[in-house]
């Protein structure tokens, strides 16, 4: 029964071949929120931002654990070429642990420190700018499988051979 209802209710998550790509854009949405957030509590020196910009950090972190594992479990299974494999997803799962791995820290460091790094804060700030390029990096090489080789869906044939 609840099968029918999400295939009634969305009918578009019927074409996907697993529930990673339904996932991913709310980690990198807090993340990036989470980036905004600090900037504008360290220049407006708002204490109520840096505990917004906590908050997506730590929601964040724990999306994108899910996102990753989700990744993981649908990299073996997701119909793409060899070619495409070696060209793209490898670097896409290599970029978005190494996003997890730093968005977890830095949600540690903020944590231990509560609600924000005091100091060195522009190391942390930076950190967390660097953490948006590994994730925009990232996202733009499973962007990249789904929108020009069809790894997210049956819209074509598979597989697509990787072609610069």
């Amino acid at each position: 029964m609840l099968d029918r209802f999400a295939a009634w209710a969305f009918p578009g998550a019927a074409h996907v071949q697993n529930v990673h790509p339904i996932l991913v854009n709310f980690p990198i949405g807090l993340l990036y929120a989470a980036t905004l957030l600090y900037f504008l509590a360290a220049i407006l020196r708002s204490d109520s931002l840096k505990w917004a910009g906590l908050w997506s950090l730590v929601l964040g972190v724990l999306g994108a654990a899910a996102s990753v594992a989700t990744g993981l479990e649908a990299s073996n299974g997701v119909m793409i070429a060899p070619s495409v494999r070696s060209a793209l997803l490898d670097y896409h799962r290599d970029l978005m642990i190494a996003a997890l791995a730093l968005s977890a820290l830095l949600a540690l460091w903020a944590l231990i420190a509560r609600p924000m790094p005091v100091r060195v804060r522009w190391g942390f700030l930076i950190a967390m700018l660097v953490l948006c390029g590994v994730i925009a990096k990232g996202a733009d090489y499973g962007a990249r499988m789904v929108f020009d080789y069809n790894a997210g869906g049956n819209a074509c044939g598979q597989p697509i051979e990787f072609s610069k």
